[in-house]
């Protein structure tokens, strides 16, 4: 994760939380995608299935395949990717084998492709009797953004094992830099199990440094056929010190893998 996007999606989610757009309690009435569960978590590695050789989706077939509103039931689309880099020359990390871990957290191509789009989507409370959230309980809900990449010939393959490399190299922690010199410091990455699924698929938590107090923060690369997924999971009042940091949510993981092709 980026610090800078950290901080100005907090902002913009302060000052949404205090709009009545933001604040007034909605619920959603559409049915969710397969909420089945796939616990299985495939190790990427230079033995792991390769993918089928084939031509990449574009960008706008991509965007089309995204959740979006309604795809799962209690999550609403969030507006905060447009606050996120457009592409990789707008953001470095000091150890350039860290980077497939850095653009996998911003929702941009972990391997070696220009051809993604991403979304965010956010999980929705329900107010209380007032029919209002308080700005503390806006800012508490979770913010997964997804993003998607697609590659030619064994690319995406390619792609999970430069991830899988990088959880090891960077164990020790790195730091990233955006394009305004902003740093972030992530002083450790560990891999855990995660949803699954898909033909290959990672999860690893960074320990992300806040202003000295350390936020774990959960992310996990999937990949389906030539298609590269990944999540990452933020809740804003776990780095303000008032929550636990959530690990990505199963039914979203679920519901974009049954969308890809």
């Amino acid at each position: 994760m980026n610090r800078s996007w950290g901080v100005r999606l907090s902002m913009t989610a302060a000052a949404s939380a205090l709009s009545l757009a933001f604040i007034t309690g909605c619920s959603s009435d559409s049915d969710s995608g397969d909420k089945s569960e796939d616990t299985a978590d495939t190790k990427a590695s230079p033995t792991a299935p390769v993918a089928p050789a084939g031509k990449a989706s574009t960008a706008a077939e991509l965007k089309k395949l995204l959740l979006v509103a309604g795809d799962v039931t209690g999550y609403a689309t969030d507006g905060s990717e447009a606050l996120l880099p457009k592409s990789k020359d707008q953001g470095k990390v000091d150890k350039t084998e860290c980077s497939p871990l850095l653009w996998s957290t911003l929702g941009l191509p972990p391997g070696d492709t220009t051809v993604s789009a991403n979304t965010a989507l956010k999980e929705e409370k329900k107010a209380g009797g007032s029919g209002e959230l308080s700005a503390t309980a806006a800012l508490a809900n979770t913010r997964t953004l997804i993003g998607l990449s697609s590659y030619e010939g064994d690319g995406a393959t390619k792609a999970m094992k430069a991830v899988s490399d990088s959880i090891t190299a960077c164990s020790g922690g790195f730091t990233s830099t955006d394009a305004d010199g902003e740093p972030t410091k992530i002083t450790k990455v560990t891999a855990e199990k995660g949803t699954g699924g898909g033909d290959e698929a990672l999860a690893f938590v960074e320990a992300v440094d806040i202003e000295g107090t350390t936020v774990p923060v959960h992310g996990e690369v999937i990949r389906k056929g030539n298609t590269v997924a990944t999540f990452y999971s933020l809740n804003l009042a776990a780095f303000a010190g008032q929550g636990e940091s959530p690990k990505n949510p199963p039914a979203l993981i679920t519901a974009q893998l049954a969308k890809l092709k």
